[in-house]
């Protein structure tokens, strides 16, 4: 019997309600993340097709399908519990840094957590999900299929959810095995079990790799002969971590949309650097020299010198870090294993996707409660999502105010356009975070320092051409590499501190020696310590602004700031 004619119509109906009683489990979480406009549509189509898989035993026996579907349903409807819960309390979607966020608590953490998030309708709501899945389980009925179209229809679903993926990927794509079955594993964890199954294998895996980098880092010597010209002095240091914010798109920098009005109003307060530039523009690449004696012309010291974390921690503050960002994933596991080099962390973003609405705000709450902690001396990282793609879930309604053609390249097509809105309300919302975390350190801090550097630009159809989104080393444009970088100071610092910059505010500056900056801002001298390296030291020397990547040196060259592109 050929295979078009093996089903009967009347089974279709049937078919389709054994695929809608597997789908729901994953579907119910997926479908309240797009409609609160949470996330990217990815997640649902993924959900979509590897619902399909359950089809397979059900077809394959299908004398007990419905039995089989039951048992199917229970382990679905367990693993959905927990991704639904998590929706209610969060408005996120589970993921595998809520597991590092679960294993890193204590009991009385977890009890804590509970109490605060535990709500009476949560109760109702996942009775209600459990009665909907319970009367799709008794709408299943018998199915009519023959052996050798169950046979070709598995085959057909296989093809689907695991050969053409891997073929596409080992074959088409010339990567690993190991990056081929990641990225397989990456479709199938929006669906429920796998959620937690590969949630779970991501976690230990990028857990080990942490624990490796942290057992490297505790192998490192401290800094030699660390002199402290602070020492005894209460004080508290933040070092702002931002994130894909370009300068050029800063009012405080000259741009002609007032997208730092905070920042602006501040301006008598602050130390504005115009020339600082990153050495690559993307995060870890980043960070990994900007926290570390690490440059473009030594890559590899952040595993043999101590990090600016080790360096605070030596000259005795007590360290804190509070992130926005991505915990427990394979790019963050270097950031996740400079967290741990502090004695405390807050981490604020366990959503799956980075295309996810989580905003800066966060911070503020764990910044308060670092700040009322009795330490004297305290160091505090605070890393922002800042104003990372996709720019619309970087910012609530209230900050959507750039939304014409005003003020936008006229070259620019309507969606373009779009965007380049997105980029200046984030930018917007990161001015309203920053200022907060200024006032809020002013008023609760009083001899206190604050840096705010982005780790890398964006550029958001700002260069000649006007058709680069993003970032990209290989076509490197200036708006990739350009950073805000500024310095404010309490009252109190300030009198115990030079903190004149006027005449260095326009020296060109590479983070990539960042270290040295904050060393010397910090009263902190030591063997290696270069005072050439230093922004704000009077013995500052010029150097070329290199880019590229360091483990090419083909690709390494020198910025030119003053070019247009």
């Amino acid at each position: 019997m050929p295979f078009t004619f093996a089903w009967k119509r009347s089974d279709w109906s049937a078919w389709f309600n054994y695929y809608l009683f597997f789908f729901y489990f994953s579907g119910i979480t997926h479908f309240l993340l797009q409609i609160s406009g949470t996330t990217i549509f990815v997640g649902m189509r993924q959900a979509i097709v590897m619902s399909l898989l359950w089809l397979i035993p059900v077809m394959l026996v299908r004398r007990h399908a419905r039995k089989i579907a039951a048992v199917i349903g229970l382990v679905l409807w367990a693993s959905s519990l927990v991704s639904l819960g998590y929706f209610c309390i969060y408005g996120q979607e589970f993921s595998q840094s809520v597991m590092f966020t679960i294993f890193e608590s204590n009991p009385a953490e977890s009890s804590e957590f509970i109490a605060q998030y535990f709500v009476w309708w949560m109760i109702p709501v996942l009775l209600l999900h459990s009665g909907l899945a319970y009367w799709l389980w008794r709408r299943l009925g018998p199915l009519q299929v023959s052996a050798r179209a169950a046979w070709a229809a598995t085959a057909g679903i296989l093809v689907l959810l695991f050969v053409q993926p891997m073929f596409k990927q080992l074959v088409l794509n010339n990567v690993s095995l190991d990056d081929a079955v990641e990225k397989l594993q990456a479709r199938m964890e929006p669906a429920v079990p796998w959620q937690i199954v590969i949630g779970y294998i991501h976690y230990r895996k990028q857990l080990a790799n942490m624990e490796t980098l942290l057992e490297q880092n505790s192998r490192i010597p401290p800094l030699s002969n660390l002199q402290d010209a602070n020492a005894g002095q209460a004080a508290t240091l933040v070092l702002v971590l931002g994130e894909s914010t370009n300068r050029q798109r800063m009012s405080l920098y000259g741009y002609h949309r007032k997208t730092t009005p905070r920042l602006d109003a501040l301006r008598q307060e602050l130390s504005v650097f115009v020339n600082v530039v990153t050495p690559r523009p993307y995060t870890i690449e980043a960070l990994t020299q900007a926290l570390t004696f690490a440059d473009q012309e030594h890559p590899e010291l952040h595993l043999t010198k101590p990090s600016l974390m080790n360096m605070m921690r030596q000259a005795g503050y007590k360290s804190y870090w509070i992130t926005n960002h991505q915990t427990m994933t394979k790019r963050n596991t270097m950031l996740t294993n400079f967290s741990k080099q502090t004695d405390e962390q807050f981490y604020m973003n366990n959503s799956r996707a980075q295309n996810s609405r989580e905003y800066d705000a966060n911070v503020f709450a764990p910044f308060e409660e670092v700040l009322r902690d009795p330490a004297p001396r305290k160091f505090i990282i605070v890393h922002l999502l800042g104003t990372h793609m996709k720019y619309e879930y970087r910012y609530p309604a209230e900050f959507d105010v750039f939304k014409g053609r005003e003020g936008v390249p006229a070259i620019l097509n309507d969606r373009q356009a779009k965007v380049y809105n997105h980029y200046d309300n984030a930018v917007l919302y990161n001015d309203y975070v920053i200022s907060t975390l200024i006032e809020t350190l002013r008023t609760q801090a009083p001899n206190s320092l604050l840096v705010y550097f982005s780790d890398h630009g964006e550029d958001v159809y700002d260069a000649p051409g006007h058709d680069m989104l993003g970032r990209n080393e290989a076509k490197p444009t200036l708006p990739m590499y350009t950073v805000p970088f500024i310095i404010w100071a309490s009252e109190q610092w300030k009198a115990g501190h030079d903190m004149r910059f006027d005449d260095m505010l326009e020296r060109p500056y590479s983070n990539a020696h960042f270290i040295h900056t904050w060393a010397d801002l910090a009263g902190l001298s030591f063997d290696g310590f270069e005072p050439s390296l230093s922004l704000v030291n009077l013995q500052f020397k010029e150097h070329p602004l290199l880019i590229g990547d360091p483990y090419q040196p083909d690709t390494i060259r020198p910025l030119d700031i003053h070019a247009h592109d």
